[in-house]
């Protein structure tokens, strides 16, 4: 038995050899290359959705701005009861915080990002100071809607459908601005933790954090105010 391991041992040539290392052995354990770019435009692509019903929502509210504007007592489409009330939001000091509706920053900020997004689904790559810039800039939008948010939910007690739009794609926006800029090494962290950033990510494993999120939001909602809602 002994001979015939032996014998079978010594007919594996270098080639053999080499073989089997290649398929055992990670090419890019640390994912240092850059990803694939069906990887980037599919992302690229949750991108342009999310910021394009923004967007949209950016322009509903921008125009209830200005109708709210032009008459204070003017009834918005999306007044349905005391709690659901765009009006109540719109007439509030957090909707107009920077001394102008903060649906033009939205539409600013859409525009953008879905420029952005498009670029990179046309296999653009931007510097990485670019990249930097657009998520700080965005993770400051981010923050500010989750902020309005709890502004509404706590301190106004009344909810805009097109604000909450709004928060949820700015949400996806952000995870998907982060999600490639962890990818490509834009965003770096210390140590093993970079690759398992870049692993977490490529698998699509920071969805399950983001629908949490988003499903958190929902939950709060419901539970406060569900049964005003569904009635």
């Amino acid at each position: 038995m002994g001979d015939a391991t032996r014998s079978s041992a010594d007919n594996l040539n270098d080639d053999d050899v080499e073989d089997f290392d290649d398929f055992d052995v990670d090419p890019d354990p640390d994912l240092l290359e850059p990803p694939s770019q069906a990887w980037r435009a599919r992302t690229a692509i949750e991108m342009i959705i999310s910021g394009a019903l923004g967007l949209l929502a950016s322009f509903v509210l921008s125009i209830e701005a200005l109708t709210l504007a032009a008459d204070p007592n003017a009834s918005l489409g999306c007044d349905l009861n005391a709690v659901i009330s765009c009006g109540k939001v719109a007439q509030s000091w957090q909707a107009e915080l920077f001394g102008f509706p903060n649906a033009f920053l939205g539409i600013a900020a859409e525009a953008v990002v879905i420029t952005v997004a498009v670029a990179v689904l046309g296999r653009v790559v931007f510097p990485r100071w670019f990249m930097l810039g657009a998520q700080a800039i965005y993770t400051l939008g981010f923050l500010f809607a989750w902020w309005l948010f709890f502004e509404a939910f706590f301190d106004i007690e009344a909810l805009c459908p097109w604000c909450l739009l709004i928060t949820v794609t700015t949400t996806l926006v952000w995870a998907g601005l982060t999600r490639l800029n962890v990818r490509e090494g834009v965003i770096t962290f210390p140590g093993r933790w970079g690759p398992a950033a870049r692993r977490f990510v490529d698998h699509g494993n920071d969805w399950f954090v983001t629908i949490a999120l988003i499903v958190l939001l929902a939950v709060v909602i419901l539970a406060k105010y569900g049964s005003i809602i569904l009635a």
